[in-house]
């Protein structure tokens, strides 16, 4: 016997090969056999970590810290992220609907086929247990991203929360709403901090840690429920499956499109990020900043040829809640 103590060959292909060698067993003794040694169809079992962020545990209790103190005094908390996206077409979609005949669909998911392609965005309020899911058809870019939450914020935030001036935005670190692309915070500056006059303050989950998004478990998933099995034939198909995602434990989705282009790669220079009134928290800064209304910020150099230099001190309450986390 070889040192190979694995194989993918079926049950019926291990009983030729031992024919072939002399020993006439059939498939069925060959499967009682392998299973009284223990052997078992086995998948890959995704388990190695490729190495988590040192820092990681400390950002879950910074999370955990902002949004106690966010609920404690009555202000928004809103989870943001890109659901996969969809082609719309004639195309297969996961799942199964009770029906007498199965839909007839193209045979092979040519993106050259589709109609177009839906780019889902969501915004989950954990709170209210309610979210918006914004259907673009253009790009994901930072800009379609704070697009969204100021459509969520213009639809129902300010209503739900009329006396808050400040939001927590809980995001991914990568993607359109991730840590380091500099246009999603000079459009958080000048779409959502600037117009609606509210102070932003965003915490990103370390890398890897997706799966610990609100959006992800509590929303995304039963939309996915909603529509399968159900071929996204065109957008408004997927802004009705998405509207009509309803739970017994009290979720409530609505959706709507965004028929606007967005443009890749908009480059954001030193200067305007200079101009970005934003203040890094103490603790794990690159995960953790709050961008203010430059209408408030005290600008420390207004005549610089460099752009002005914001300075905007954190709030007594947050520096108590770093010093604490530290």
């Amino acid at each position: 016997m070889s040192e190979r103590k694995w194989t993918h060959q079926t049950a019926e292909k291990v009983a030729d090969t031992l024919t072939e060698d002399g020993i006439n067993v059939s498939a069925t003794v060959v499967r009682r056999l392998l299973h009284q040694m223990d052997y078992s169809l086995k998948s890959n079992k995704k388990c190695l970590s490729a190495g988590n962020s040192s820092d990681r545990d400390s950002q879950f209790n910074m999370i955990m810290a902002l949004r106690e103190e966010f609920e404690q005094d009555g202000d928004p908390i809103i989870s943001v992220d890109t659901k996969k996206k969809e082609l719309i077409g004639l195309f297969k979609n996961s799942g199964a609907v009770w029906c007498k005949e199965a839909k007839k669909v193209k045979d092979h998911d040519f993106r050259s086929e589709a109609i177009g392609i839906a780019v889902p965005y969501g915004i989950y309020d954990p709170v209210k247990n309610s979210g918006l899911i914004v259907v673009g058809q253009s790009a994901d870019t930072p800009e379609f991203a704070v697009n969204c939450i100021l459509e969520w914020w213009r639809r129902y935030g300010r209503a739900r929360y009329p006396n808050s001036r400040r939001l927590l935005i809980l995001a991914d670190s990568g993607g359109s709403n991730g840590a380091r692309p500099r246009a999603w915070k000079l459009f958080l500056q000048e779409k959502l901090a600037d117009e609606s006059g509210i102070t932003i303050t965003v915490a990103h989950y370390p890398s890897g840690a997706s799966k610990w998004n609100p959006i992800e478990h509590r929303m995304f998933s039963e939309v996915s429920k909603n529509w399968a099995g159900v071929p996204l034939e065109s957008f408004d198909t997927v802004v009705n499956y998405a509207s009509s995602t309803e739970t017994k434990s009290g979720l409530r989705v609505a959706s709507c499109r965004d028929p606007r282009t967005y443009q890749k790669g908009i480059k954001v220079s030193d200067k305007q990020m200079r101009t970005i009134a934003t203040t890094k928290s103490d603790f794990l800064a690159l995960w953790n900043y709050t961008i203010t209304p430059r209408m408030r910020a005290i600008c420390t150099q207004p005549n610089s040829e460099r752009g002005a230099t914001i300075h905007l001190p954190q709030s007594e309450k947050a520096a108590r809640r770093d010093r604490k986390l530290a």
